[in-house]
């Protein structure tokens, strides 16, 4: 069983709740969700939606056509009415005018009614949001009385857990011991630094919010120089900003990590959508030649422990740590019944300022930490940075996974992706003769990639660009250029029945 549901309506009316309401529902039934959010650059107005998929099996992906659609406005119908499938329901919400604020509540119930769930379970989940849900509940209830059940869902087993990639994010961080999180806020990564920002006592950690980008990274460098464990975070063009601090870290050897949650760009672009473009800038960012780590989670449940990996080799390797996601990843939520790995908090063993003497500093330095123009010393200390990422390459393909293999692993067809599309290819492949091979760790790189590619008769590389980065990555690593090239650069993730059948058509 699989279900689109598309609500939609202006900025400000709530369609977020509506979306909450009934997915924390499905959820306690037993039903795994996915929600895509697509909303405009705006407070009030324009036109936003989400697109709520339910299934009874694990799912990571929308779908193009809607079963369902939920509208809070007339344009929500002129938007989607083409989407609808032939036999699909509209749920208009004209005829809850009279419930102002409660609107979306009323729609809720709507839906509720017609997916087939009891009015005591949607009452229960209205108690549970709102303190004072009285007037809530008799909205919820007019909406529900004023539609019949078309969808019988039944009650399953399991209860899958929903979060979005910036709530993982933040689990991973609290689960490392993080003491610091410092940022500017930029969409789409503002929404780890709320999440962290909660419960901030409780959680033993402070977040500080700076003036810029700039003064971000370098505080991040000096909150970790001086030993607490330090995390920055911000998209593409606050990451720009970040440039030289980068640098620094890269000679100073000052462990940081960084959360890049990539945009659309170049420059502002179109800045509330998505895109896999900041691949090429999270490789190379910084002038100079020094190590680094990218790891490129693709769901909730890795990034949880992609998060703990990088905070844990950034501080092991004292190097720059970077955890690359993106728009669909950090504000889509997944539900899930599985689990991370455990990643116990680590200990800082390095040497910290009042406790020994330390000295850092941007330029190449002797052994004591004075500055130095020395040749031999400048080509000594180039050796030992290159010597540095060699000895992290060996230790993290060691320990830890840096890709999975999907689908029918006796395949010859193979898809190459990466990050969040890797959820719309799992998604499109479970019917046919393929297999995924999801690259976890785009720095260092697995050796595993080539010997996969080169038993594949027929290679798919699947990523949101324009220029196929993850595939110029591979190339320049393994010599093999990926011919056939799924592409999308549109601001919009793939949907998986969209990919299923380009895929289809390819192999």
């Amino acid at each position: 069983m699989k279900l689109n549901i598309i609500i939609g309506g202006k900025a400000g009316q709530g369609i977020n709740k509506v979306t909450e309401i009934v997915a924390n529902i499905l959820n306690k039934y037993g039903y795994f969700t996915f929600n895509y959010r697509d909303y405009q650059s705006l407070i009030q107005g324009g036109h936003n939606f989400n697109t709520l998929c339910i299934a009874d099996f694990q799912i990571e992906s929308h779908n193009a056509k809607a079963d369902i659609l939920v509208a809070l406005d007339g344009r929500t119908i002129k938007t989607h009415k083409q989407a609808l499938k032939k036999n699909g329901t509209i749920i208009l919400g004209d005829q809850f005018k009279n419930e102002k604020r409660n609107l979306n509540i009323a729609l809720a119930g709507a839906l509720a009614k017609t997916l087939g769930i009891p009015l005591q379970e949607l009452e229960t989940e209205i108690k549970s949001q709102f303190k004072k849900s009285a007037k809530a509940i008799l909205s919820a209830k007019k909406g529900y009385e004023s539609q019949k059940t078309i969808y019988k869902l039944k009650k399953l087993k399991d209860s899958p857990l929903i979060l979005s990639g910036s709530k993982a994010v933040a689990i991973g961080a609290k689960n490392s011991g993080l003491d610091l999180y410092i940022a500017y806020p930029m969409t789409p990564a503002t929404n780890v630094m709320n999440e962290l920002a909660k419960n901030q006592i409780k959680n033993n950690l402070i977040v500080f919010q700076c003036e810029n980008e700039i003064a971000a990274a370098n505080m991040a460098l000096g909150a970790s120089f001086a030993g607490a464990k330090t995390m920055t975070g911000t998209s593409g063009g606050g990451f720009d900003l970040m440039g030289e601090a980068l640098s620094l870290q890269g000679i100073s050897e000052i462990p940081l990590t960084i959360y890049l949650a990539s945009r659309p760009g170049p420059g502002t672009g179109v800045p509330t959508y998505t895109a896999q473009s900041d691949l090429d800038i999270a490789l190379r960012a910084g002038h100079g030649e020094f190590p680094r780590i990218v790891i490129a989670p693709g769901n909730p449940i890795e990034t949880i422990e992609k998060t703990s990996e990088a905070l844990f080799l950034a501080e092991k390797f004292r190097t720059l740590s970077i955890i690359l996601s993106d728009k669909h990843l950090a504000e889509s939520e997944f539900s899930s019944i599985s689990k991370p790995a455990k990643t116990p908090a680590f200990k800082i063993t390095r040497p910290i300022p009042g406790e020994d003497l330390v000295k850092n500093s941007s330029y190449e330095t002797d052994k004591f930490g004075n500055s130095t123009e020395s040749y031999t010393l400048t080509e000594t200390n180039t050796n030992a940075r290159m010597k540095k990422y060699n000895d992290m390459k060996k230790y993290i393909r060691k320990n830890f996974e840096m890709i999975k293999i999907h689908g029918n692993k006796k395949s010859k067809n193979l898809i190459v992706g990466w990050g969040s599309s890797s959820g719309a290819i799992k998604d499109a492949i479970k019917d046919l003769d393929t297999k995924f091979l999801q690259v976890l760790y785009c720095k260092p790189l697995s050796l595993q990639i080539k010997k996969e590619i080169e038993k594949a008769d027929n290679v798919i590389l699947v990523e949101c660009n324009v220029t196929g980065q993850l595939g110029r990555l591979i190339r320049e690593k393994t010599g093999i250029k990926i011919e056939n090239r799924l592409l999308k650069y549109n601001g919009r993730p793939f949907h998986s029945n969209e990919l299923k059948n380009l895929i289809e058509g390819m192999i």
